[in-house]
């Protein structure tokens, strides 16, 4: 377990109801402000290697990156797949290694076209991550590999051959120990955003250090008030982000619900998708949180919907969580997180750590519920690795 500081007494306040407090979760959450640091040291000293490797890859201006993982390490694509386009100049598309496995043909059509995989994994372990490599190489002539990943000793990281791949290594500490992906997943999307613009790495140093402050500025100034919030009765939670920040919807929205063990069902969309029907989910019982774009044309759009929902009786809660929440007098906000005086950062790197308030609210919401955050599920219906799944042998269509 990794050690850091922190300004408060966390210990006081991971106790649940049944007086048993998480060993690994919490210090897990608190500790990722010093991992990004990490992470970027990490990427720094891989530089010249990675570089090379990308250079072989980027030879093909045809190339296709495919963006893959399952679950949690999927929802790095959605925030990072458009990152990948611009920087790369290849067609970039995420596509899920549970989806991969049972169409492969459907997503490889041109066996010729050379194709980048890049696959994140906590464990490294699970069977369609390593089924997905395996498929890549049997449906494509011209196959590279980018394995980002938090466990050393793992299937995925080990089964690569090393002409046509490369293994990117998470610090130590990454690999969480708990059943809920929250270091691994801010360490592995940083990683990725550092890779797809491995040439600016020095010009980025400024931002993963106004990173790590505003992590640690939403973990000790925040977290008492997010644990205020998990006590409400509240049993929906609908996140909403544009662009990046749709993928960290999506990945806060299992977070609360996992370690809720589901008494908490949520819901990600879009800001203006919303509007098209799910919005019919909303009523007295239901948290609402906002995840605001650093673009003020985006905010347009935004903050409409958020005047919308506040003309509705049915809500119990609403949380802003920006780098600035401009207009703050025309929208209303229970709680509005946060981290600076003016937008500093790309909205890429200020993703990572938009994600911090869900994780806290899912740790503490699981306390509040009288379960163990580092093992939430009373009938293991779900796992740390996945397990019960049999991988089949696929018949290539000729």
């Amino acid at each position: 377990m990794i050690s850091f500081k922190i300004n408060f007494d966390i210990e006081s306040m991971i106790e649940n109801k049944n007086g048993t407090s998480p060993s690994y979760t919490a210090t897990e959450i608190m500790g990722q402000p010093y991992l990004w640091k990490r992470t970027y040291e990490d990427v720094v000293a891989a530089k010249q290697e990675l570089s090379a490797f990308l250079n072989k890859v980027l030879v093909y201006d045809n190339l296709r990156v495919i963006l893959t993982g399952a679950g949690t390490s999927a929802f790095i694509g959605d925030v990072l797949h458009k990152k990948f386009q611009k920087n790369f100049g290849r067609s970039t598309e995420v596509i899920a290694s549970t989806d991969f496995i049972s169409h492969p043909a459907d997503y490889i059509m041109d066996s010729e076209q050379p194709v980048l995989m890049v696959s994140f994994a906590r464990s490294g372990d699970s069977p369609e991550s390593v089924a997905t490599v395996d498929l890549a190489n049997e449906y494509c002539t011209t196959i590279f590999h980018l394995i980002i990943t938090c466990n050393a000793t793992g299937k995925l990281a080990n089964l690569a051959d090393l002409d046509n791949s490369f293994v990117l290594l998470m610090p130590a500490g990454a690999n969480d120990k708990g059943l809920a992906m929250t270091a691994s997943f801010t360490t592995m999307l940083l990683a990725g955003i550092l890779v797809s613009d491995i040439k600016g790495l020095e010009r980025n140093r400024k931002h993963v250090e106004q990173l790590e402050r505003y992590g640690k500025t939403i973990l000790n100034k925040y977290a008492q008030k997010i644990k205020a919030v998990a006590a409400l009765e509240f049993n929906r939670v609908v996140f909403l982000g544009s662009g990046a920040l749709k993928g960290i919807a999506r990945e806060s929205h299992l977070k609360v619900q996992e370690l809720s063990d589901g008494q908490v069902v949520c819901k990600y969309d879009s800001f203006l998708g919303l509007r098209h029907g799910p919005k019919a989910v909303i009523n007295e019982s239901t948290l609402v949180v906002y995840l605001f774009s650093n673009d003020d044309f985006v905010n347009n759009y935004e903050y409409d919907l958020v005047r919308s929902i506040n003309r509705q009786k049915e809500k119990l809660y609403e949380i802003g969580i920006g780098e600035v929440i401009k207009n703050k007098e025309s929208i209303s906000l229970d709680l509005s997180i946060e981290v600076a005086e003016s937008n500093n950062i790309p909205e890429e790197f200020f993703a990572v750590c938009a994600v911090l308030p869900s994780q806290l609210l899912g740790l503490f919401k699981s306390l509040d519920l009288g379960l163990s955050p580092d093992s939430p599920s009373v009938n293991n219906s779900i796992n740390r690795v996945v397990q019960g799944v049999e991988i089949y042998k696929i018949k290539k269509k000729v």
